[in-house]
């Protein structure tokens, strides 16, 4: 039997094996910004607690009184159904602080080259500072708007100040700050919260 002649073009090619690549990523994450947000935290935490002032001046001109009647003892009874006027009060300025903290986390979200913890905190404390201040305006603002001119007599139905009686009502701001600039800081999705963008 003849040999056959091969055909070079179908014989197997080997080909070498290719060299170990070895991929390195390396994740470049910003690191958070100390020193350089101090300044503007201080800036942020001093112009947040001036807005204390004009809310618990709001806050007094919108919480109702509470009517009582003098008795013969001198002991002062509440009208029906004014007692809970002692609560509307507490909540009208627990509601508006929620609100204060809203606006005032947005506000301090929107200062982009200054976005992270620093100005955050910074935030917190302010608002901590402005509801104390602005219970402090309030209640002083109020006792002055429904002072009882004369010594009442017994039978008069006076109306008394709106008061807080408990200094909870103080934490609402700072929680509704701590909560929007969170949750924005949360649904941005940026390591470095966009501040390159800024």
């Amino acid at each position: 039997m003849a040999e056959q002649p091969v055909d070079e073009r179908a014989m197997p090619v080997r080909v070498p094996p290719a060299p170990a690549f070895e991929y390195y990523y390396v994740v470049h994450r910003p690191r958070v910004v100390v020193k350089r947000d101090l300044l503007p935290a201080f800036s942020v935490l001093s112009a947040i607690s001036l807005f204390g002032l004009p809310l618990g001046w709001l806050w007094a001109w919108l919480a109702p009184p509470q009517n009582v009647v003098v008795q013969q003892d001198g002991t002062m009874v509440p009208v029906t159904g004014e007692s809970y006027h002692r609560l509307d009060g507490l909540m009208l300025f627990v509601l508006m602080g929620l609100a204060a903290g809203l606006i005032t986390g947005i506000a301090v979200w929107m200062l982009r080259e200054r976005r992270g913890p620093v100005v955050m905190v910074a935030a917190t404390l302010g608002s901590v500072v402005a509801a104390y201040l602005g219970q402090l305006t309030g209640t002083g603002a109020a006792g002055g708007r429904y002072a009882v001119g004369a010594a009442p007599g017994v039978g008069d139905v006076i109306a008394l100040a709106p008061v807080l009686e408990t200094s909870w009502g103080v934490l609402a701001w700072p929680l509704g700050t701590a909560l929007a600039y969170g949750c924005l800081a949360a649904w941005n999705g940026l390591d470095d919260l966009g501040r390159r963008l800024g």
